[in-house]
C-alpha cells in the first residue's frame, strides 16, 4: 500500500471511529459524567478487543488444522472448558468462555434485564481466569474502573442497562475490520478523542494522563535514531501506556530484545496501560507494568539499566523532598549533591532517569521549560548534569501540543557515552501544523528535528551545537533562547524610501492647509 493511500486510510478509519465515539456519547449524555464515560468507553473497546483475540486465536489454529468451519463463538462453554481452556491461560494470560464473548453478549444486550450484572460477572471472570498464573498481575483490576451497576450510569436497573447497551451496540457497529491490521492505533485514537473532548471536564488536566501520539512519535524516533536494537524500554511515568507503545509502532518488535516496562501512580491510567498492551498485541510476558510512586517506591530497580527511556513526567509537582532526610543518600538522587525541590519535582524524575539508563541508552524527557533556568537547588543538579556531559540535546516544541495545557514544552535528551563536550540546542516552535483544538506534529516537522538531531549542521534561527564552556559562562543556563537567535520576522524599513513618503506626505498636508486656507479667506470675504 502507497503512503498515501495509507494516509487516507487512516483518516477514513479515525473519522468511522470519532463519528460512533460522539454518537455514542450523544445517546448517553446527560446521564454519566464525561470522565467517567471514558472508562466505560474504553473498557468496552477492550473487552471487544480480547473477546475477538482469544476468538482469532482458537480460530485460526482450528483452520490452520483443516476445520475451516470452526467458530470458537458457537462452542458451548462445558466444550471451550474441555478442550479450549487448558494451556490457554499459560499463552494468552487470560480465558473467555463464548457465553463471555463481546459478540454473543451484544445480540441480546437490549432484551437481556441482568445484562449489567451479566457484565460484571464477564469482567469478575476474565480477572478470575489469570489467578495462580504468571500474568496474574497483568490482569488483576484491569476492569476495576468499569462499574457496570455504579448509579452514575442510571438510578434503575432499566436504565444502567439501557446505557450499557448503547455504549455496546455502538462499539459493536464500529468498523474496525482486524484490530491487528489497522492502520490507526484504534484504542489510542479513542482515548486522544475523548481526552480532547473531556479533558478539562471535572478540573482534570489532560496533559497529565495522555502524551499526544505525534510527541510520543518524536521521542520514539530521537531514543532510536541510530540505534539497530535496544535492550529494553522503560517509561517512569507511563501512563495509559502511548509512549512506551510508539516504540512499537516505530519500530520492527525484534529490535526491543525484552519488551516494555512502565510504572504509574495512577489506578485508571495504570489499568488503561495494561489494556493498552494487550490491545498492540504484547503479551503479558513482555511487558511489566507495575503501580507505585515512581519517586518514593521504584519498582523495576532489579531490571536496569534501560538502553531507550521515554517520559512525560507531570511538570513541576510538589514531592516528599528533603522532608525525607534518607532521599539524599538514594542511589539515584545522591550524586548530584541536592534533591529536586519540594515544590518542583521535575529534577527528581530525570535522576531517577539517568539512574536507570544504561552506558549506550539514550533517554528522551518531555520538560516544563522553566526546569532549564530557575536557579538554587535546580542549577545544582543542572551544574552536576553539565558538568558530567550527560545532556545531550534540548529542544524547544511548539506550544499548545498538548491537551489541557498551552504551554510551549521541551524536550531534554540525555545520553551517558557522548563522545563531544557539546550540547545541542534545536528551536523547533515553528515545527507544527494549527489543527482546530491543538497544535500537532506533522511528519515533515519530525524529520526535520530528528535530521538536525543526527546530523548537527547548525542552522541559523533553528539550531546550534554549543560548547560546554559556553554554556558554563551562561551560568549553567539552558534555555533554547539564550543559544539560538529567534528570526525577527517584521517587516524590515528602507528608511530612505520612508523619508521620502513622509516628505511626499507633509507636501500633500501643506498644499491642503494652503486650499483650505484660501477657501475659509473666500469665506470671509463674503
Amino acid at each position: 500500500m502507497s503512503d498515501l493511500a495509507k494516509e487516507n486510510n487512516e483518516t477514513a478509519q479515525r473519522s468511522e471511529l470519532h463519528r460512533k465515539i460522539w454518537a455514542i456519547a450523544d445517546d448517553v449524555r446527560g446521564a454519566v459524567d464525561g470522565w467517567d464515560f471514558k472508562q466505560y468507553i474504553l473498557g468496552i473497546l477492550f473487552y471487544r478487543f480480547i473477546s475477538e483475540n482469544i476468538t482469532e486465536f482458537f480460530n485460526s489454529a482450528e483452520h490452520e488444522a483443516g476445520d475451516l468451519s470452526f467458530d470458537y463463538a458457537e462452542l458451548s462453554d462445558e466444550e471451550a472448558e474441555e478442550d479450549f481452556r487448558p494451556g490457554t491461560v499459560e499463552d494468552k494470560g487470560f480465558f473467555i468462555l463464548p457465553s463471555q464473548l463481546f459478540e454473543n453478549l451484544v445480540k441480546t444486550a437490549r432484551t437481556n434485564e441482568n445484562l449489567n450484572t451479566d457484565l460484571a460477572n464477564i469482567f469478575k471472570s476474565i480477572e478470575a481466569s489469570a489467578i495462580g498464573y504468571e500474568s496474574e498481575d497483568d490482569i488483576k483490576g484491569l476492569f476495576e474502573d468499569v462499574d457496570t451497576t455504579s448509579n452514575r450510569l442510571g438510578g434503575t436497573v432499566a436504565e444502567k442497562n439501557k446505557r450499557l447497551a448503547d455504549i455496546l451496540t455502538g462499539i459493536a457497529g464500529i468498523n474496525f475490520e482486524n484490530f491487528q491490521n489497522n492502520d490507526i492505533d484504534a484504542f489510542g485514537d479513542a482515548y486522544e478523542y475523548l481526552i480532547s473532548n473531556y479533558a478539562s471536564n471535572a478540573g482534570k488536566s489532560g496533559g497529565e494522563f495522555f502524551t499526544p501520539q505525534t510527541v510520543s512519535k518524536l521521542l520514539a524516533r530521537l531514543v532510536m535514531d541510530g540505534k539497530t536494537n535496544v535492550n529494553k524500554v522503560y517509561d517512569p511515568t507511563c501512563g495509559s501506556g502511548s509512549l512506551l507503545l510508539q516504540m512499537k509502532k516505530q519500530f520492527d518488535q525484534n529490535i526491543i530484545d525484552e519488551g516494555f516496562f512502565g510504572q504509574e501512580i495512577n489506578m485508571t491510567n495504570f489499568n488503561l496501560a495494561r489494556m493498552n498492551m494487550f490491545l498492540h498485541n504484547v503479551n503479558y510476558n513482555n511487558f511489566s507494568i507495575k503501580r507505585g510512586d515512581t519517586l518514593i517506591n521504584p519498582l523495576h530497580g532489579d531490571e536496569k539499566p534501560f538502553d531507550a527511556i521515554v517520559s512525560n513526567p507531570p511538570y513541576s509537582i510538589k514531592w516528599i523532598g528533603d522532608k525525607d532526610p534518607t532521599l539524599i543518600n538514594d542511589e539515584r538522587f545522591a550524586p548530584a549533591g541536592k534533591l529536586a525541590p519540594k515544590s518542583y519535582a521535575d529534577y527528581a524524575f530525570i535522576m531517577h532517569s539517568l539512574a536507570y539508563l544504561s552506558s549506550k541508552g539514550r533517554a528522551a524527557i518531555v520538560c516544563f521549560p522553566g526546569i532549564f533556568y530557575r536557579r538554587g537547588a535546580e542549577k545544582t543538579i543542572r551544574k552536576y548534569l553539565i558538568d558530567n556531559n550527560f545532556i545531550d540535546c534540548v529542544i524547544q516544541l511548539p506550544e499548545n501540543l498538548f491537551f489541557g495545557t498551552s504551554i510551549a514544552t521541551c524536550v531534554l535528551v540525555m545520553a551517558k557515552n557522548k563522545t563531544e563536550n557539546k550540547i545541542l540546542f534545536i528551536d523547533a516552535t515553528k515545527e507544527f501544523k494549527k489543527e482546530t483544538n491543538n497544535n500537532i506534529l506533522e511528519e515533515k516537522n519530525i524529520k526535520a528535528i530528528v535530521d538536525e538531531f543526527r546530523n548537527r549542521g547548525e542552522k541559523e534561527y533553528f539550531s546550534r551545537y554549543v560548547d560546554i564552556e559556553e554554556i558554563v559562562e551562561n551560568d549553567y543556563n539552558l534555555s533554547v533562547s539564550t543559544y539560538v537567535e529567534k528570526e525577527d520576522t517584521r517587516e524590515k524599513i528602507d528608511i530612505k524610501v520612508l523619508n521620502k513618503e513622509i516628505e511626499e506626505t507633509v507636501a500633500k498636508i501643506d498644499k491642503l492647509r494652503a486650499s483650505i486656507d484660501r477657501i475659509v479667506k473666500e469665506l470671509e470675504d463674503e
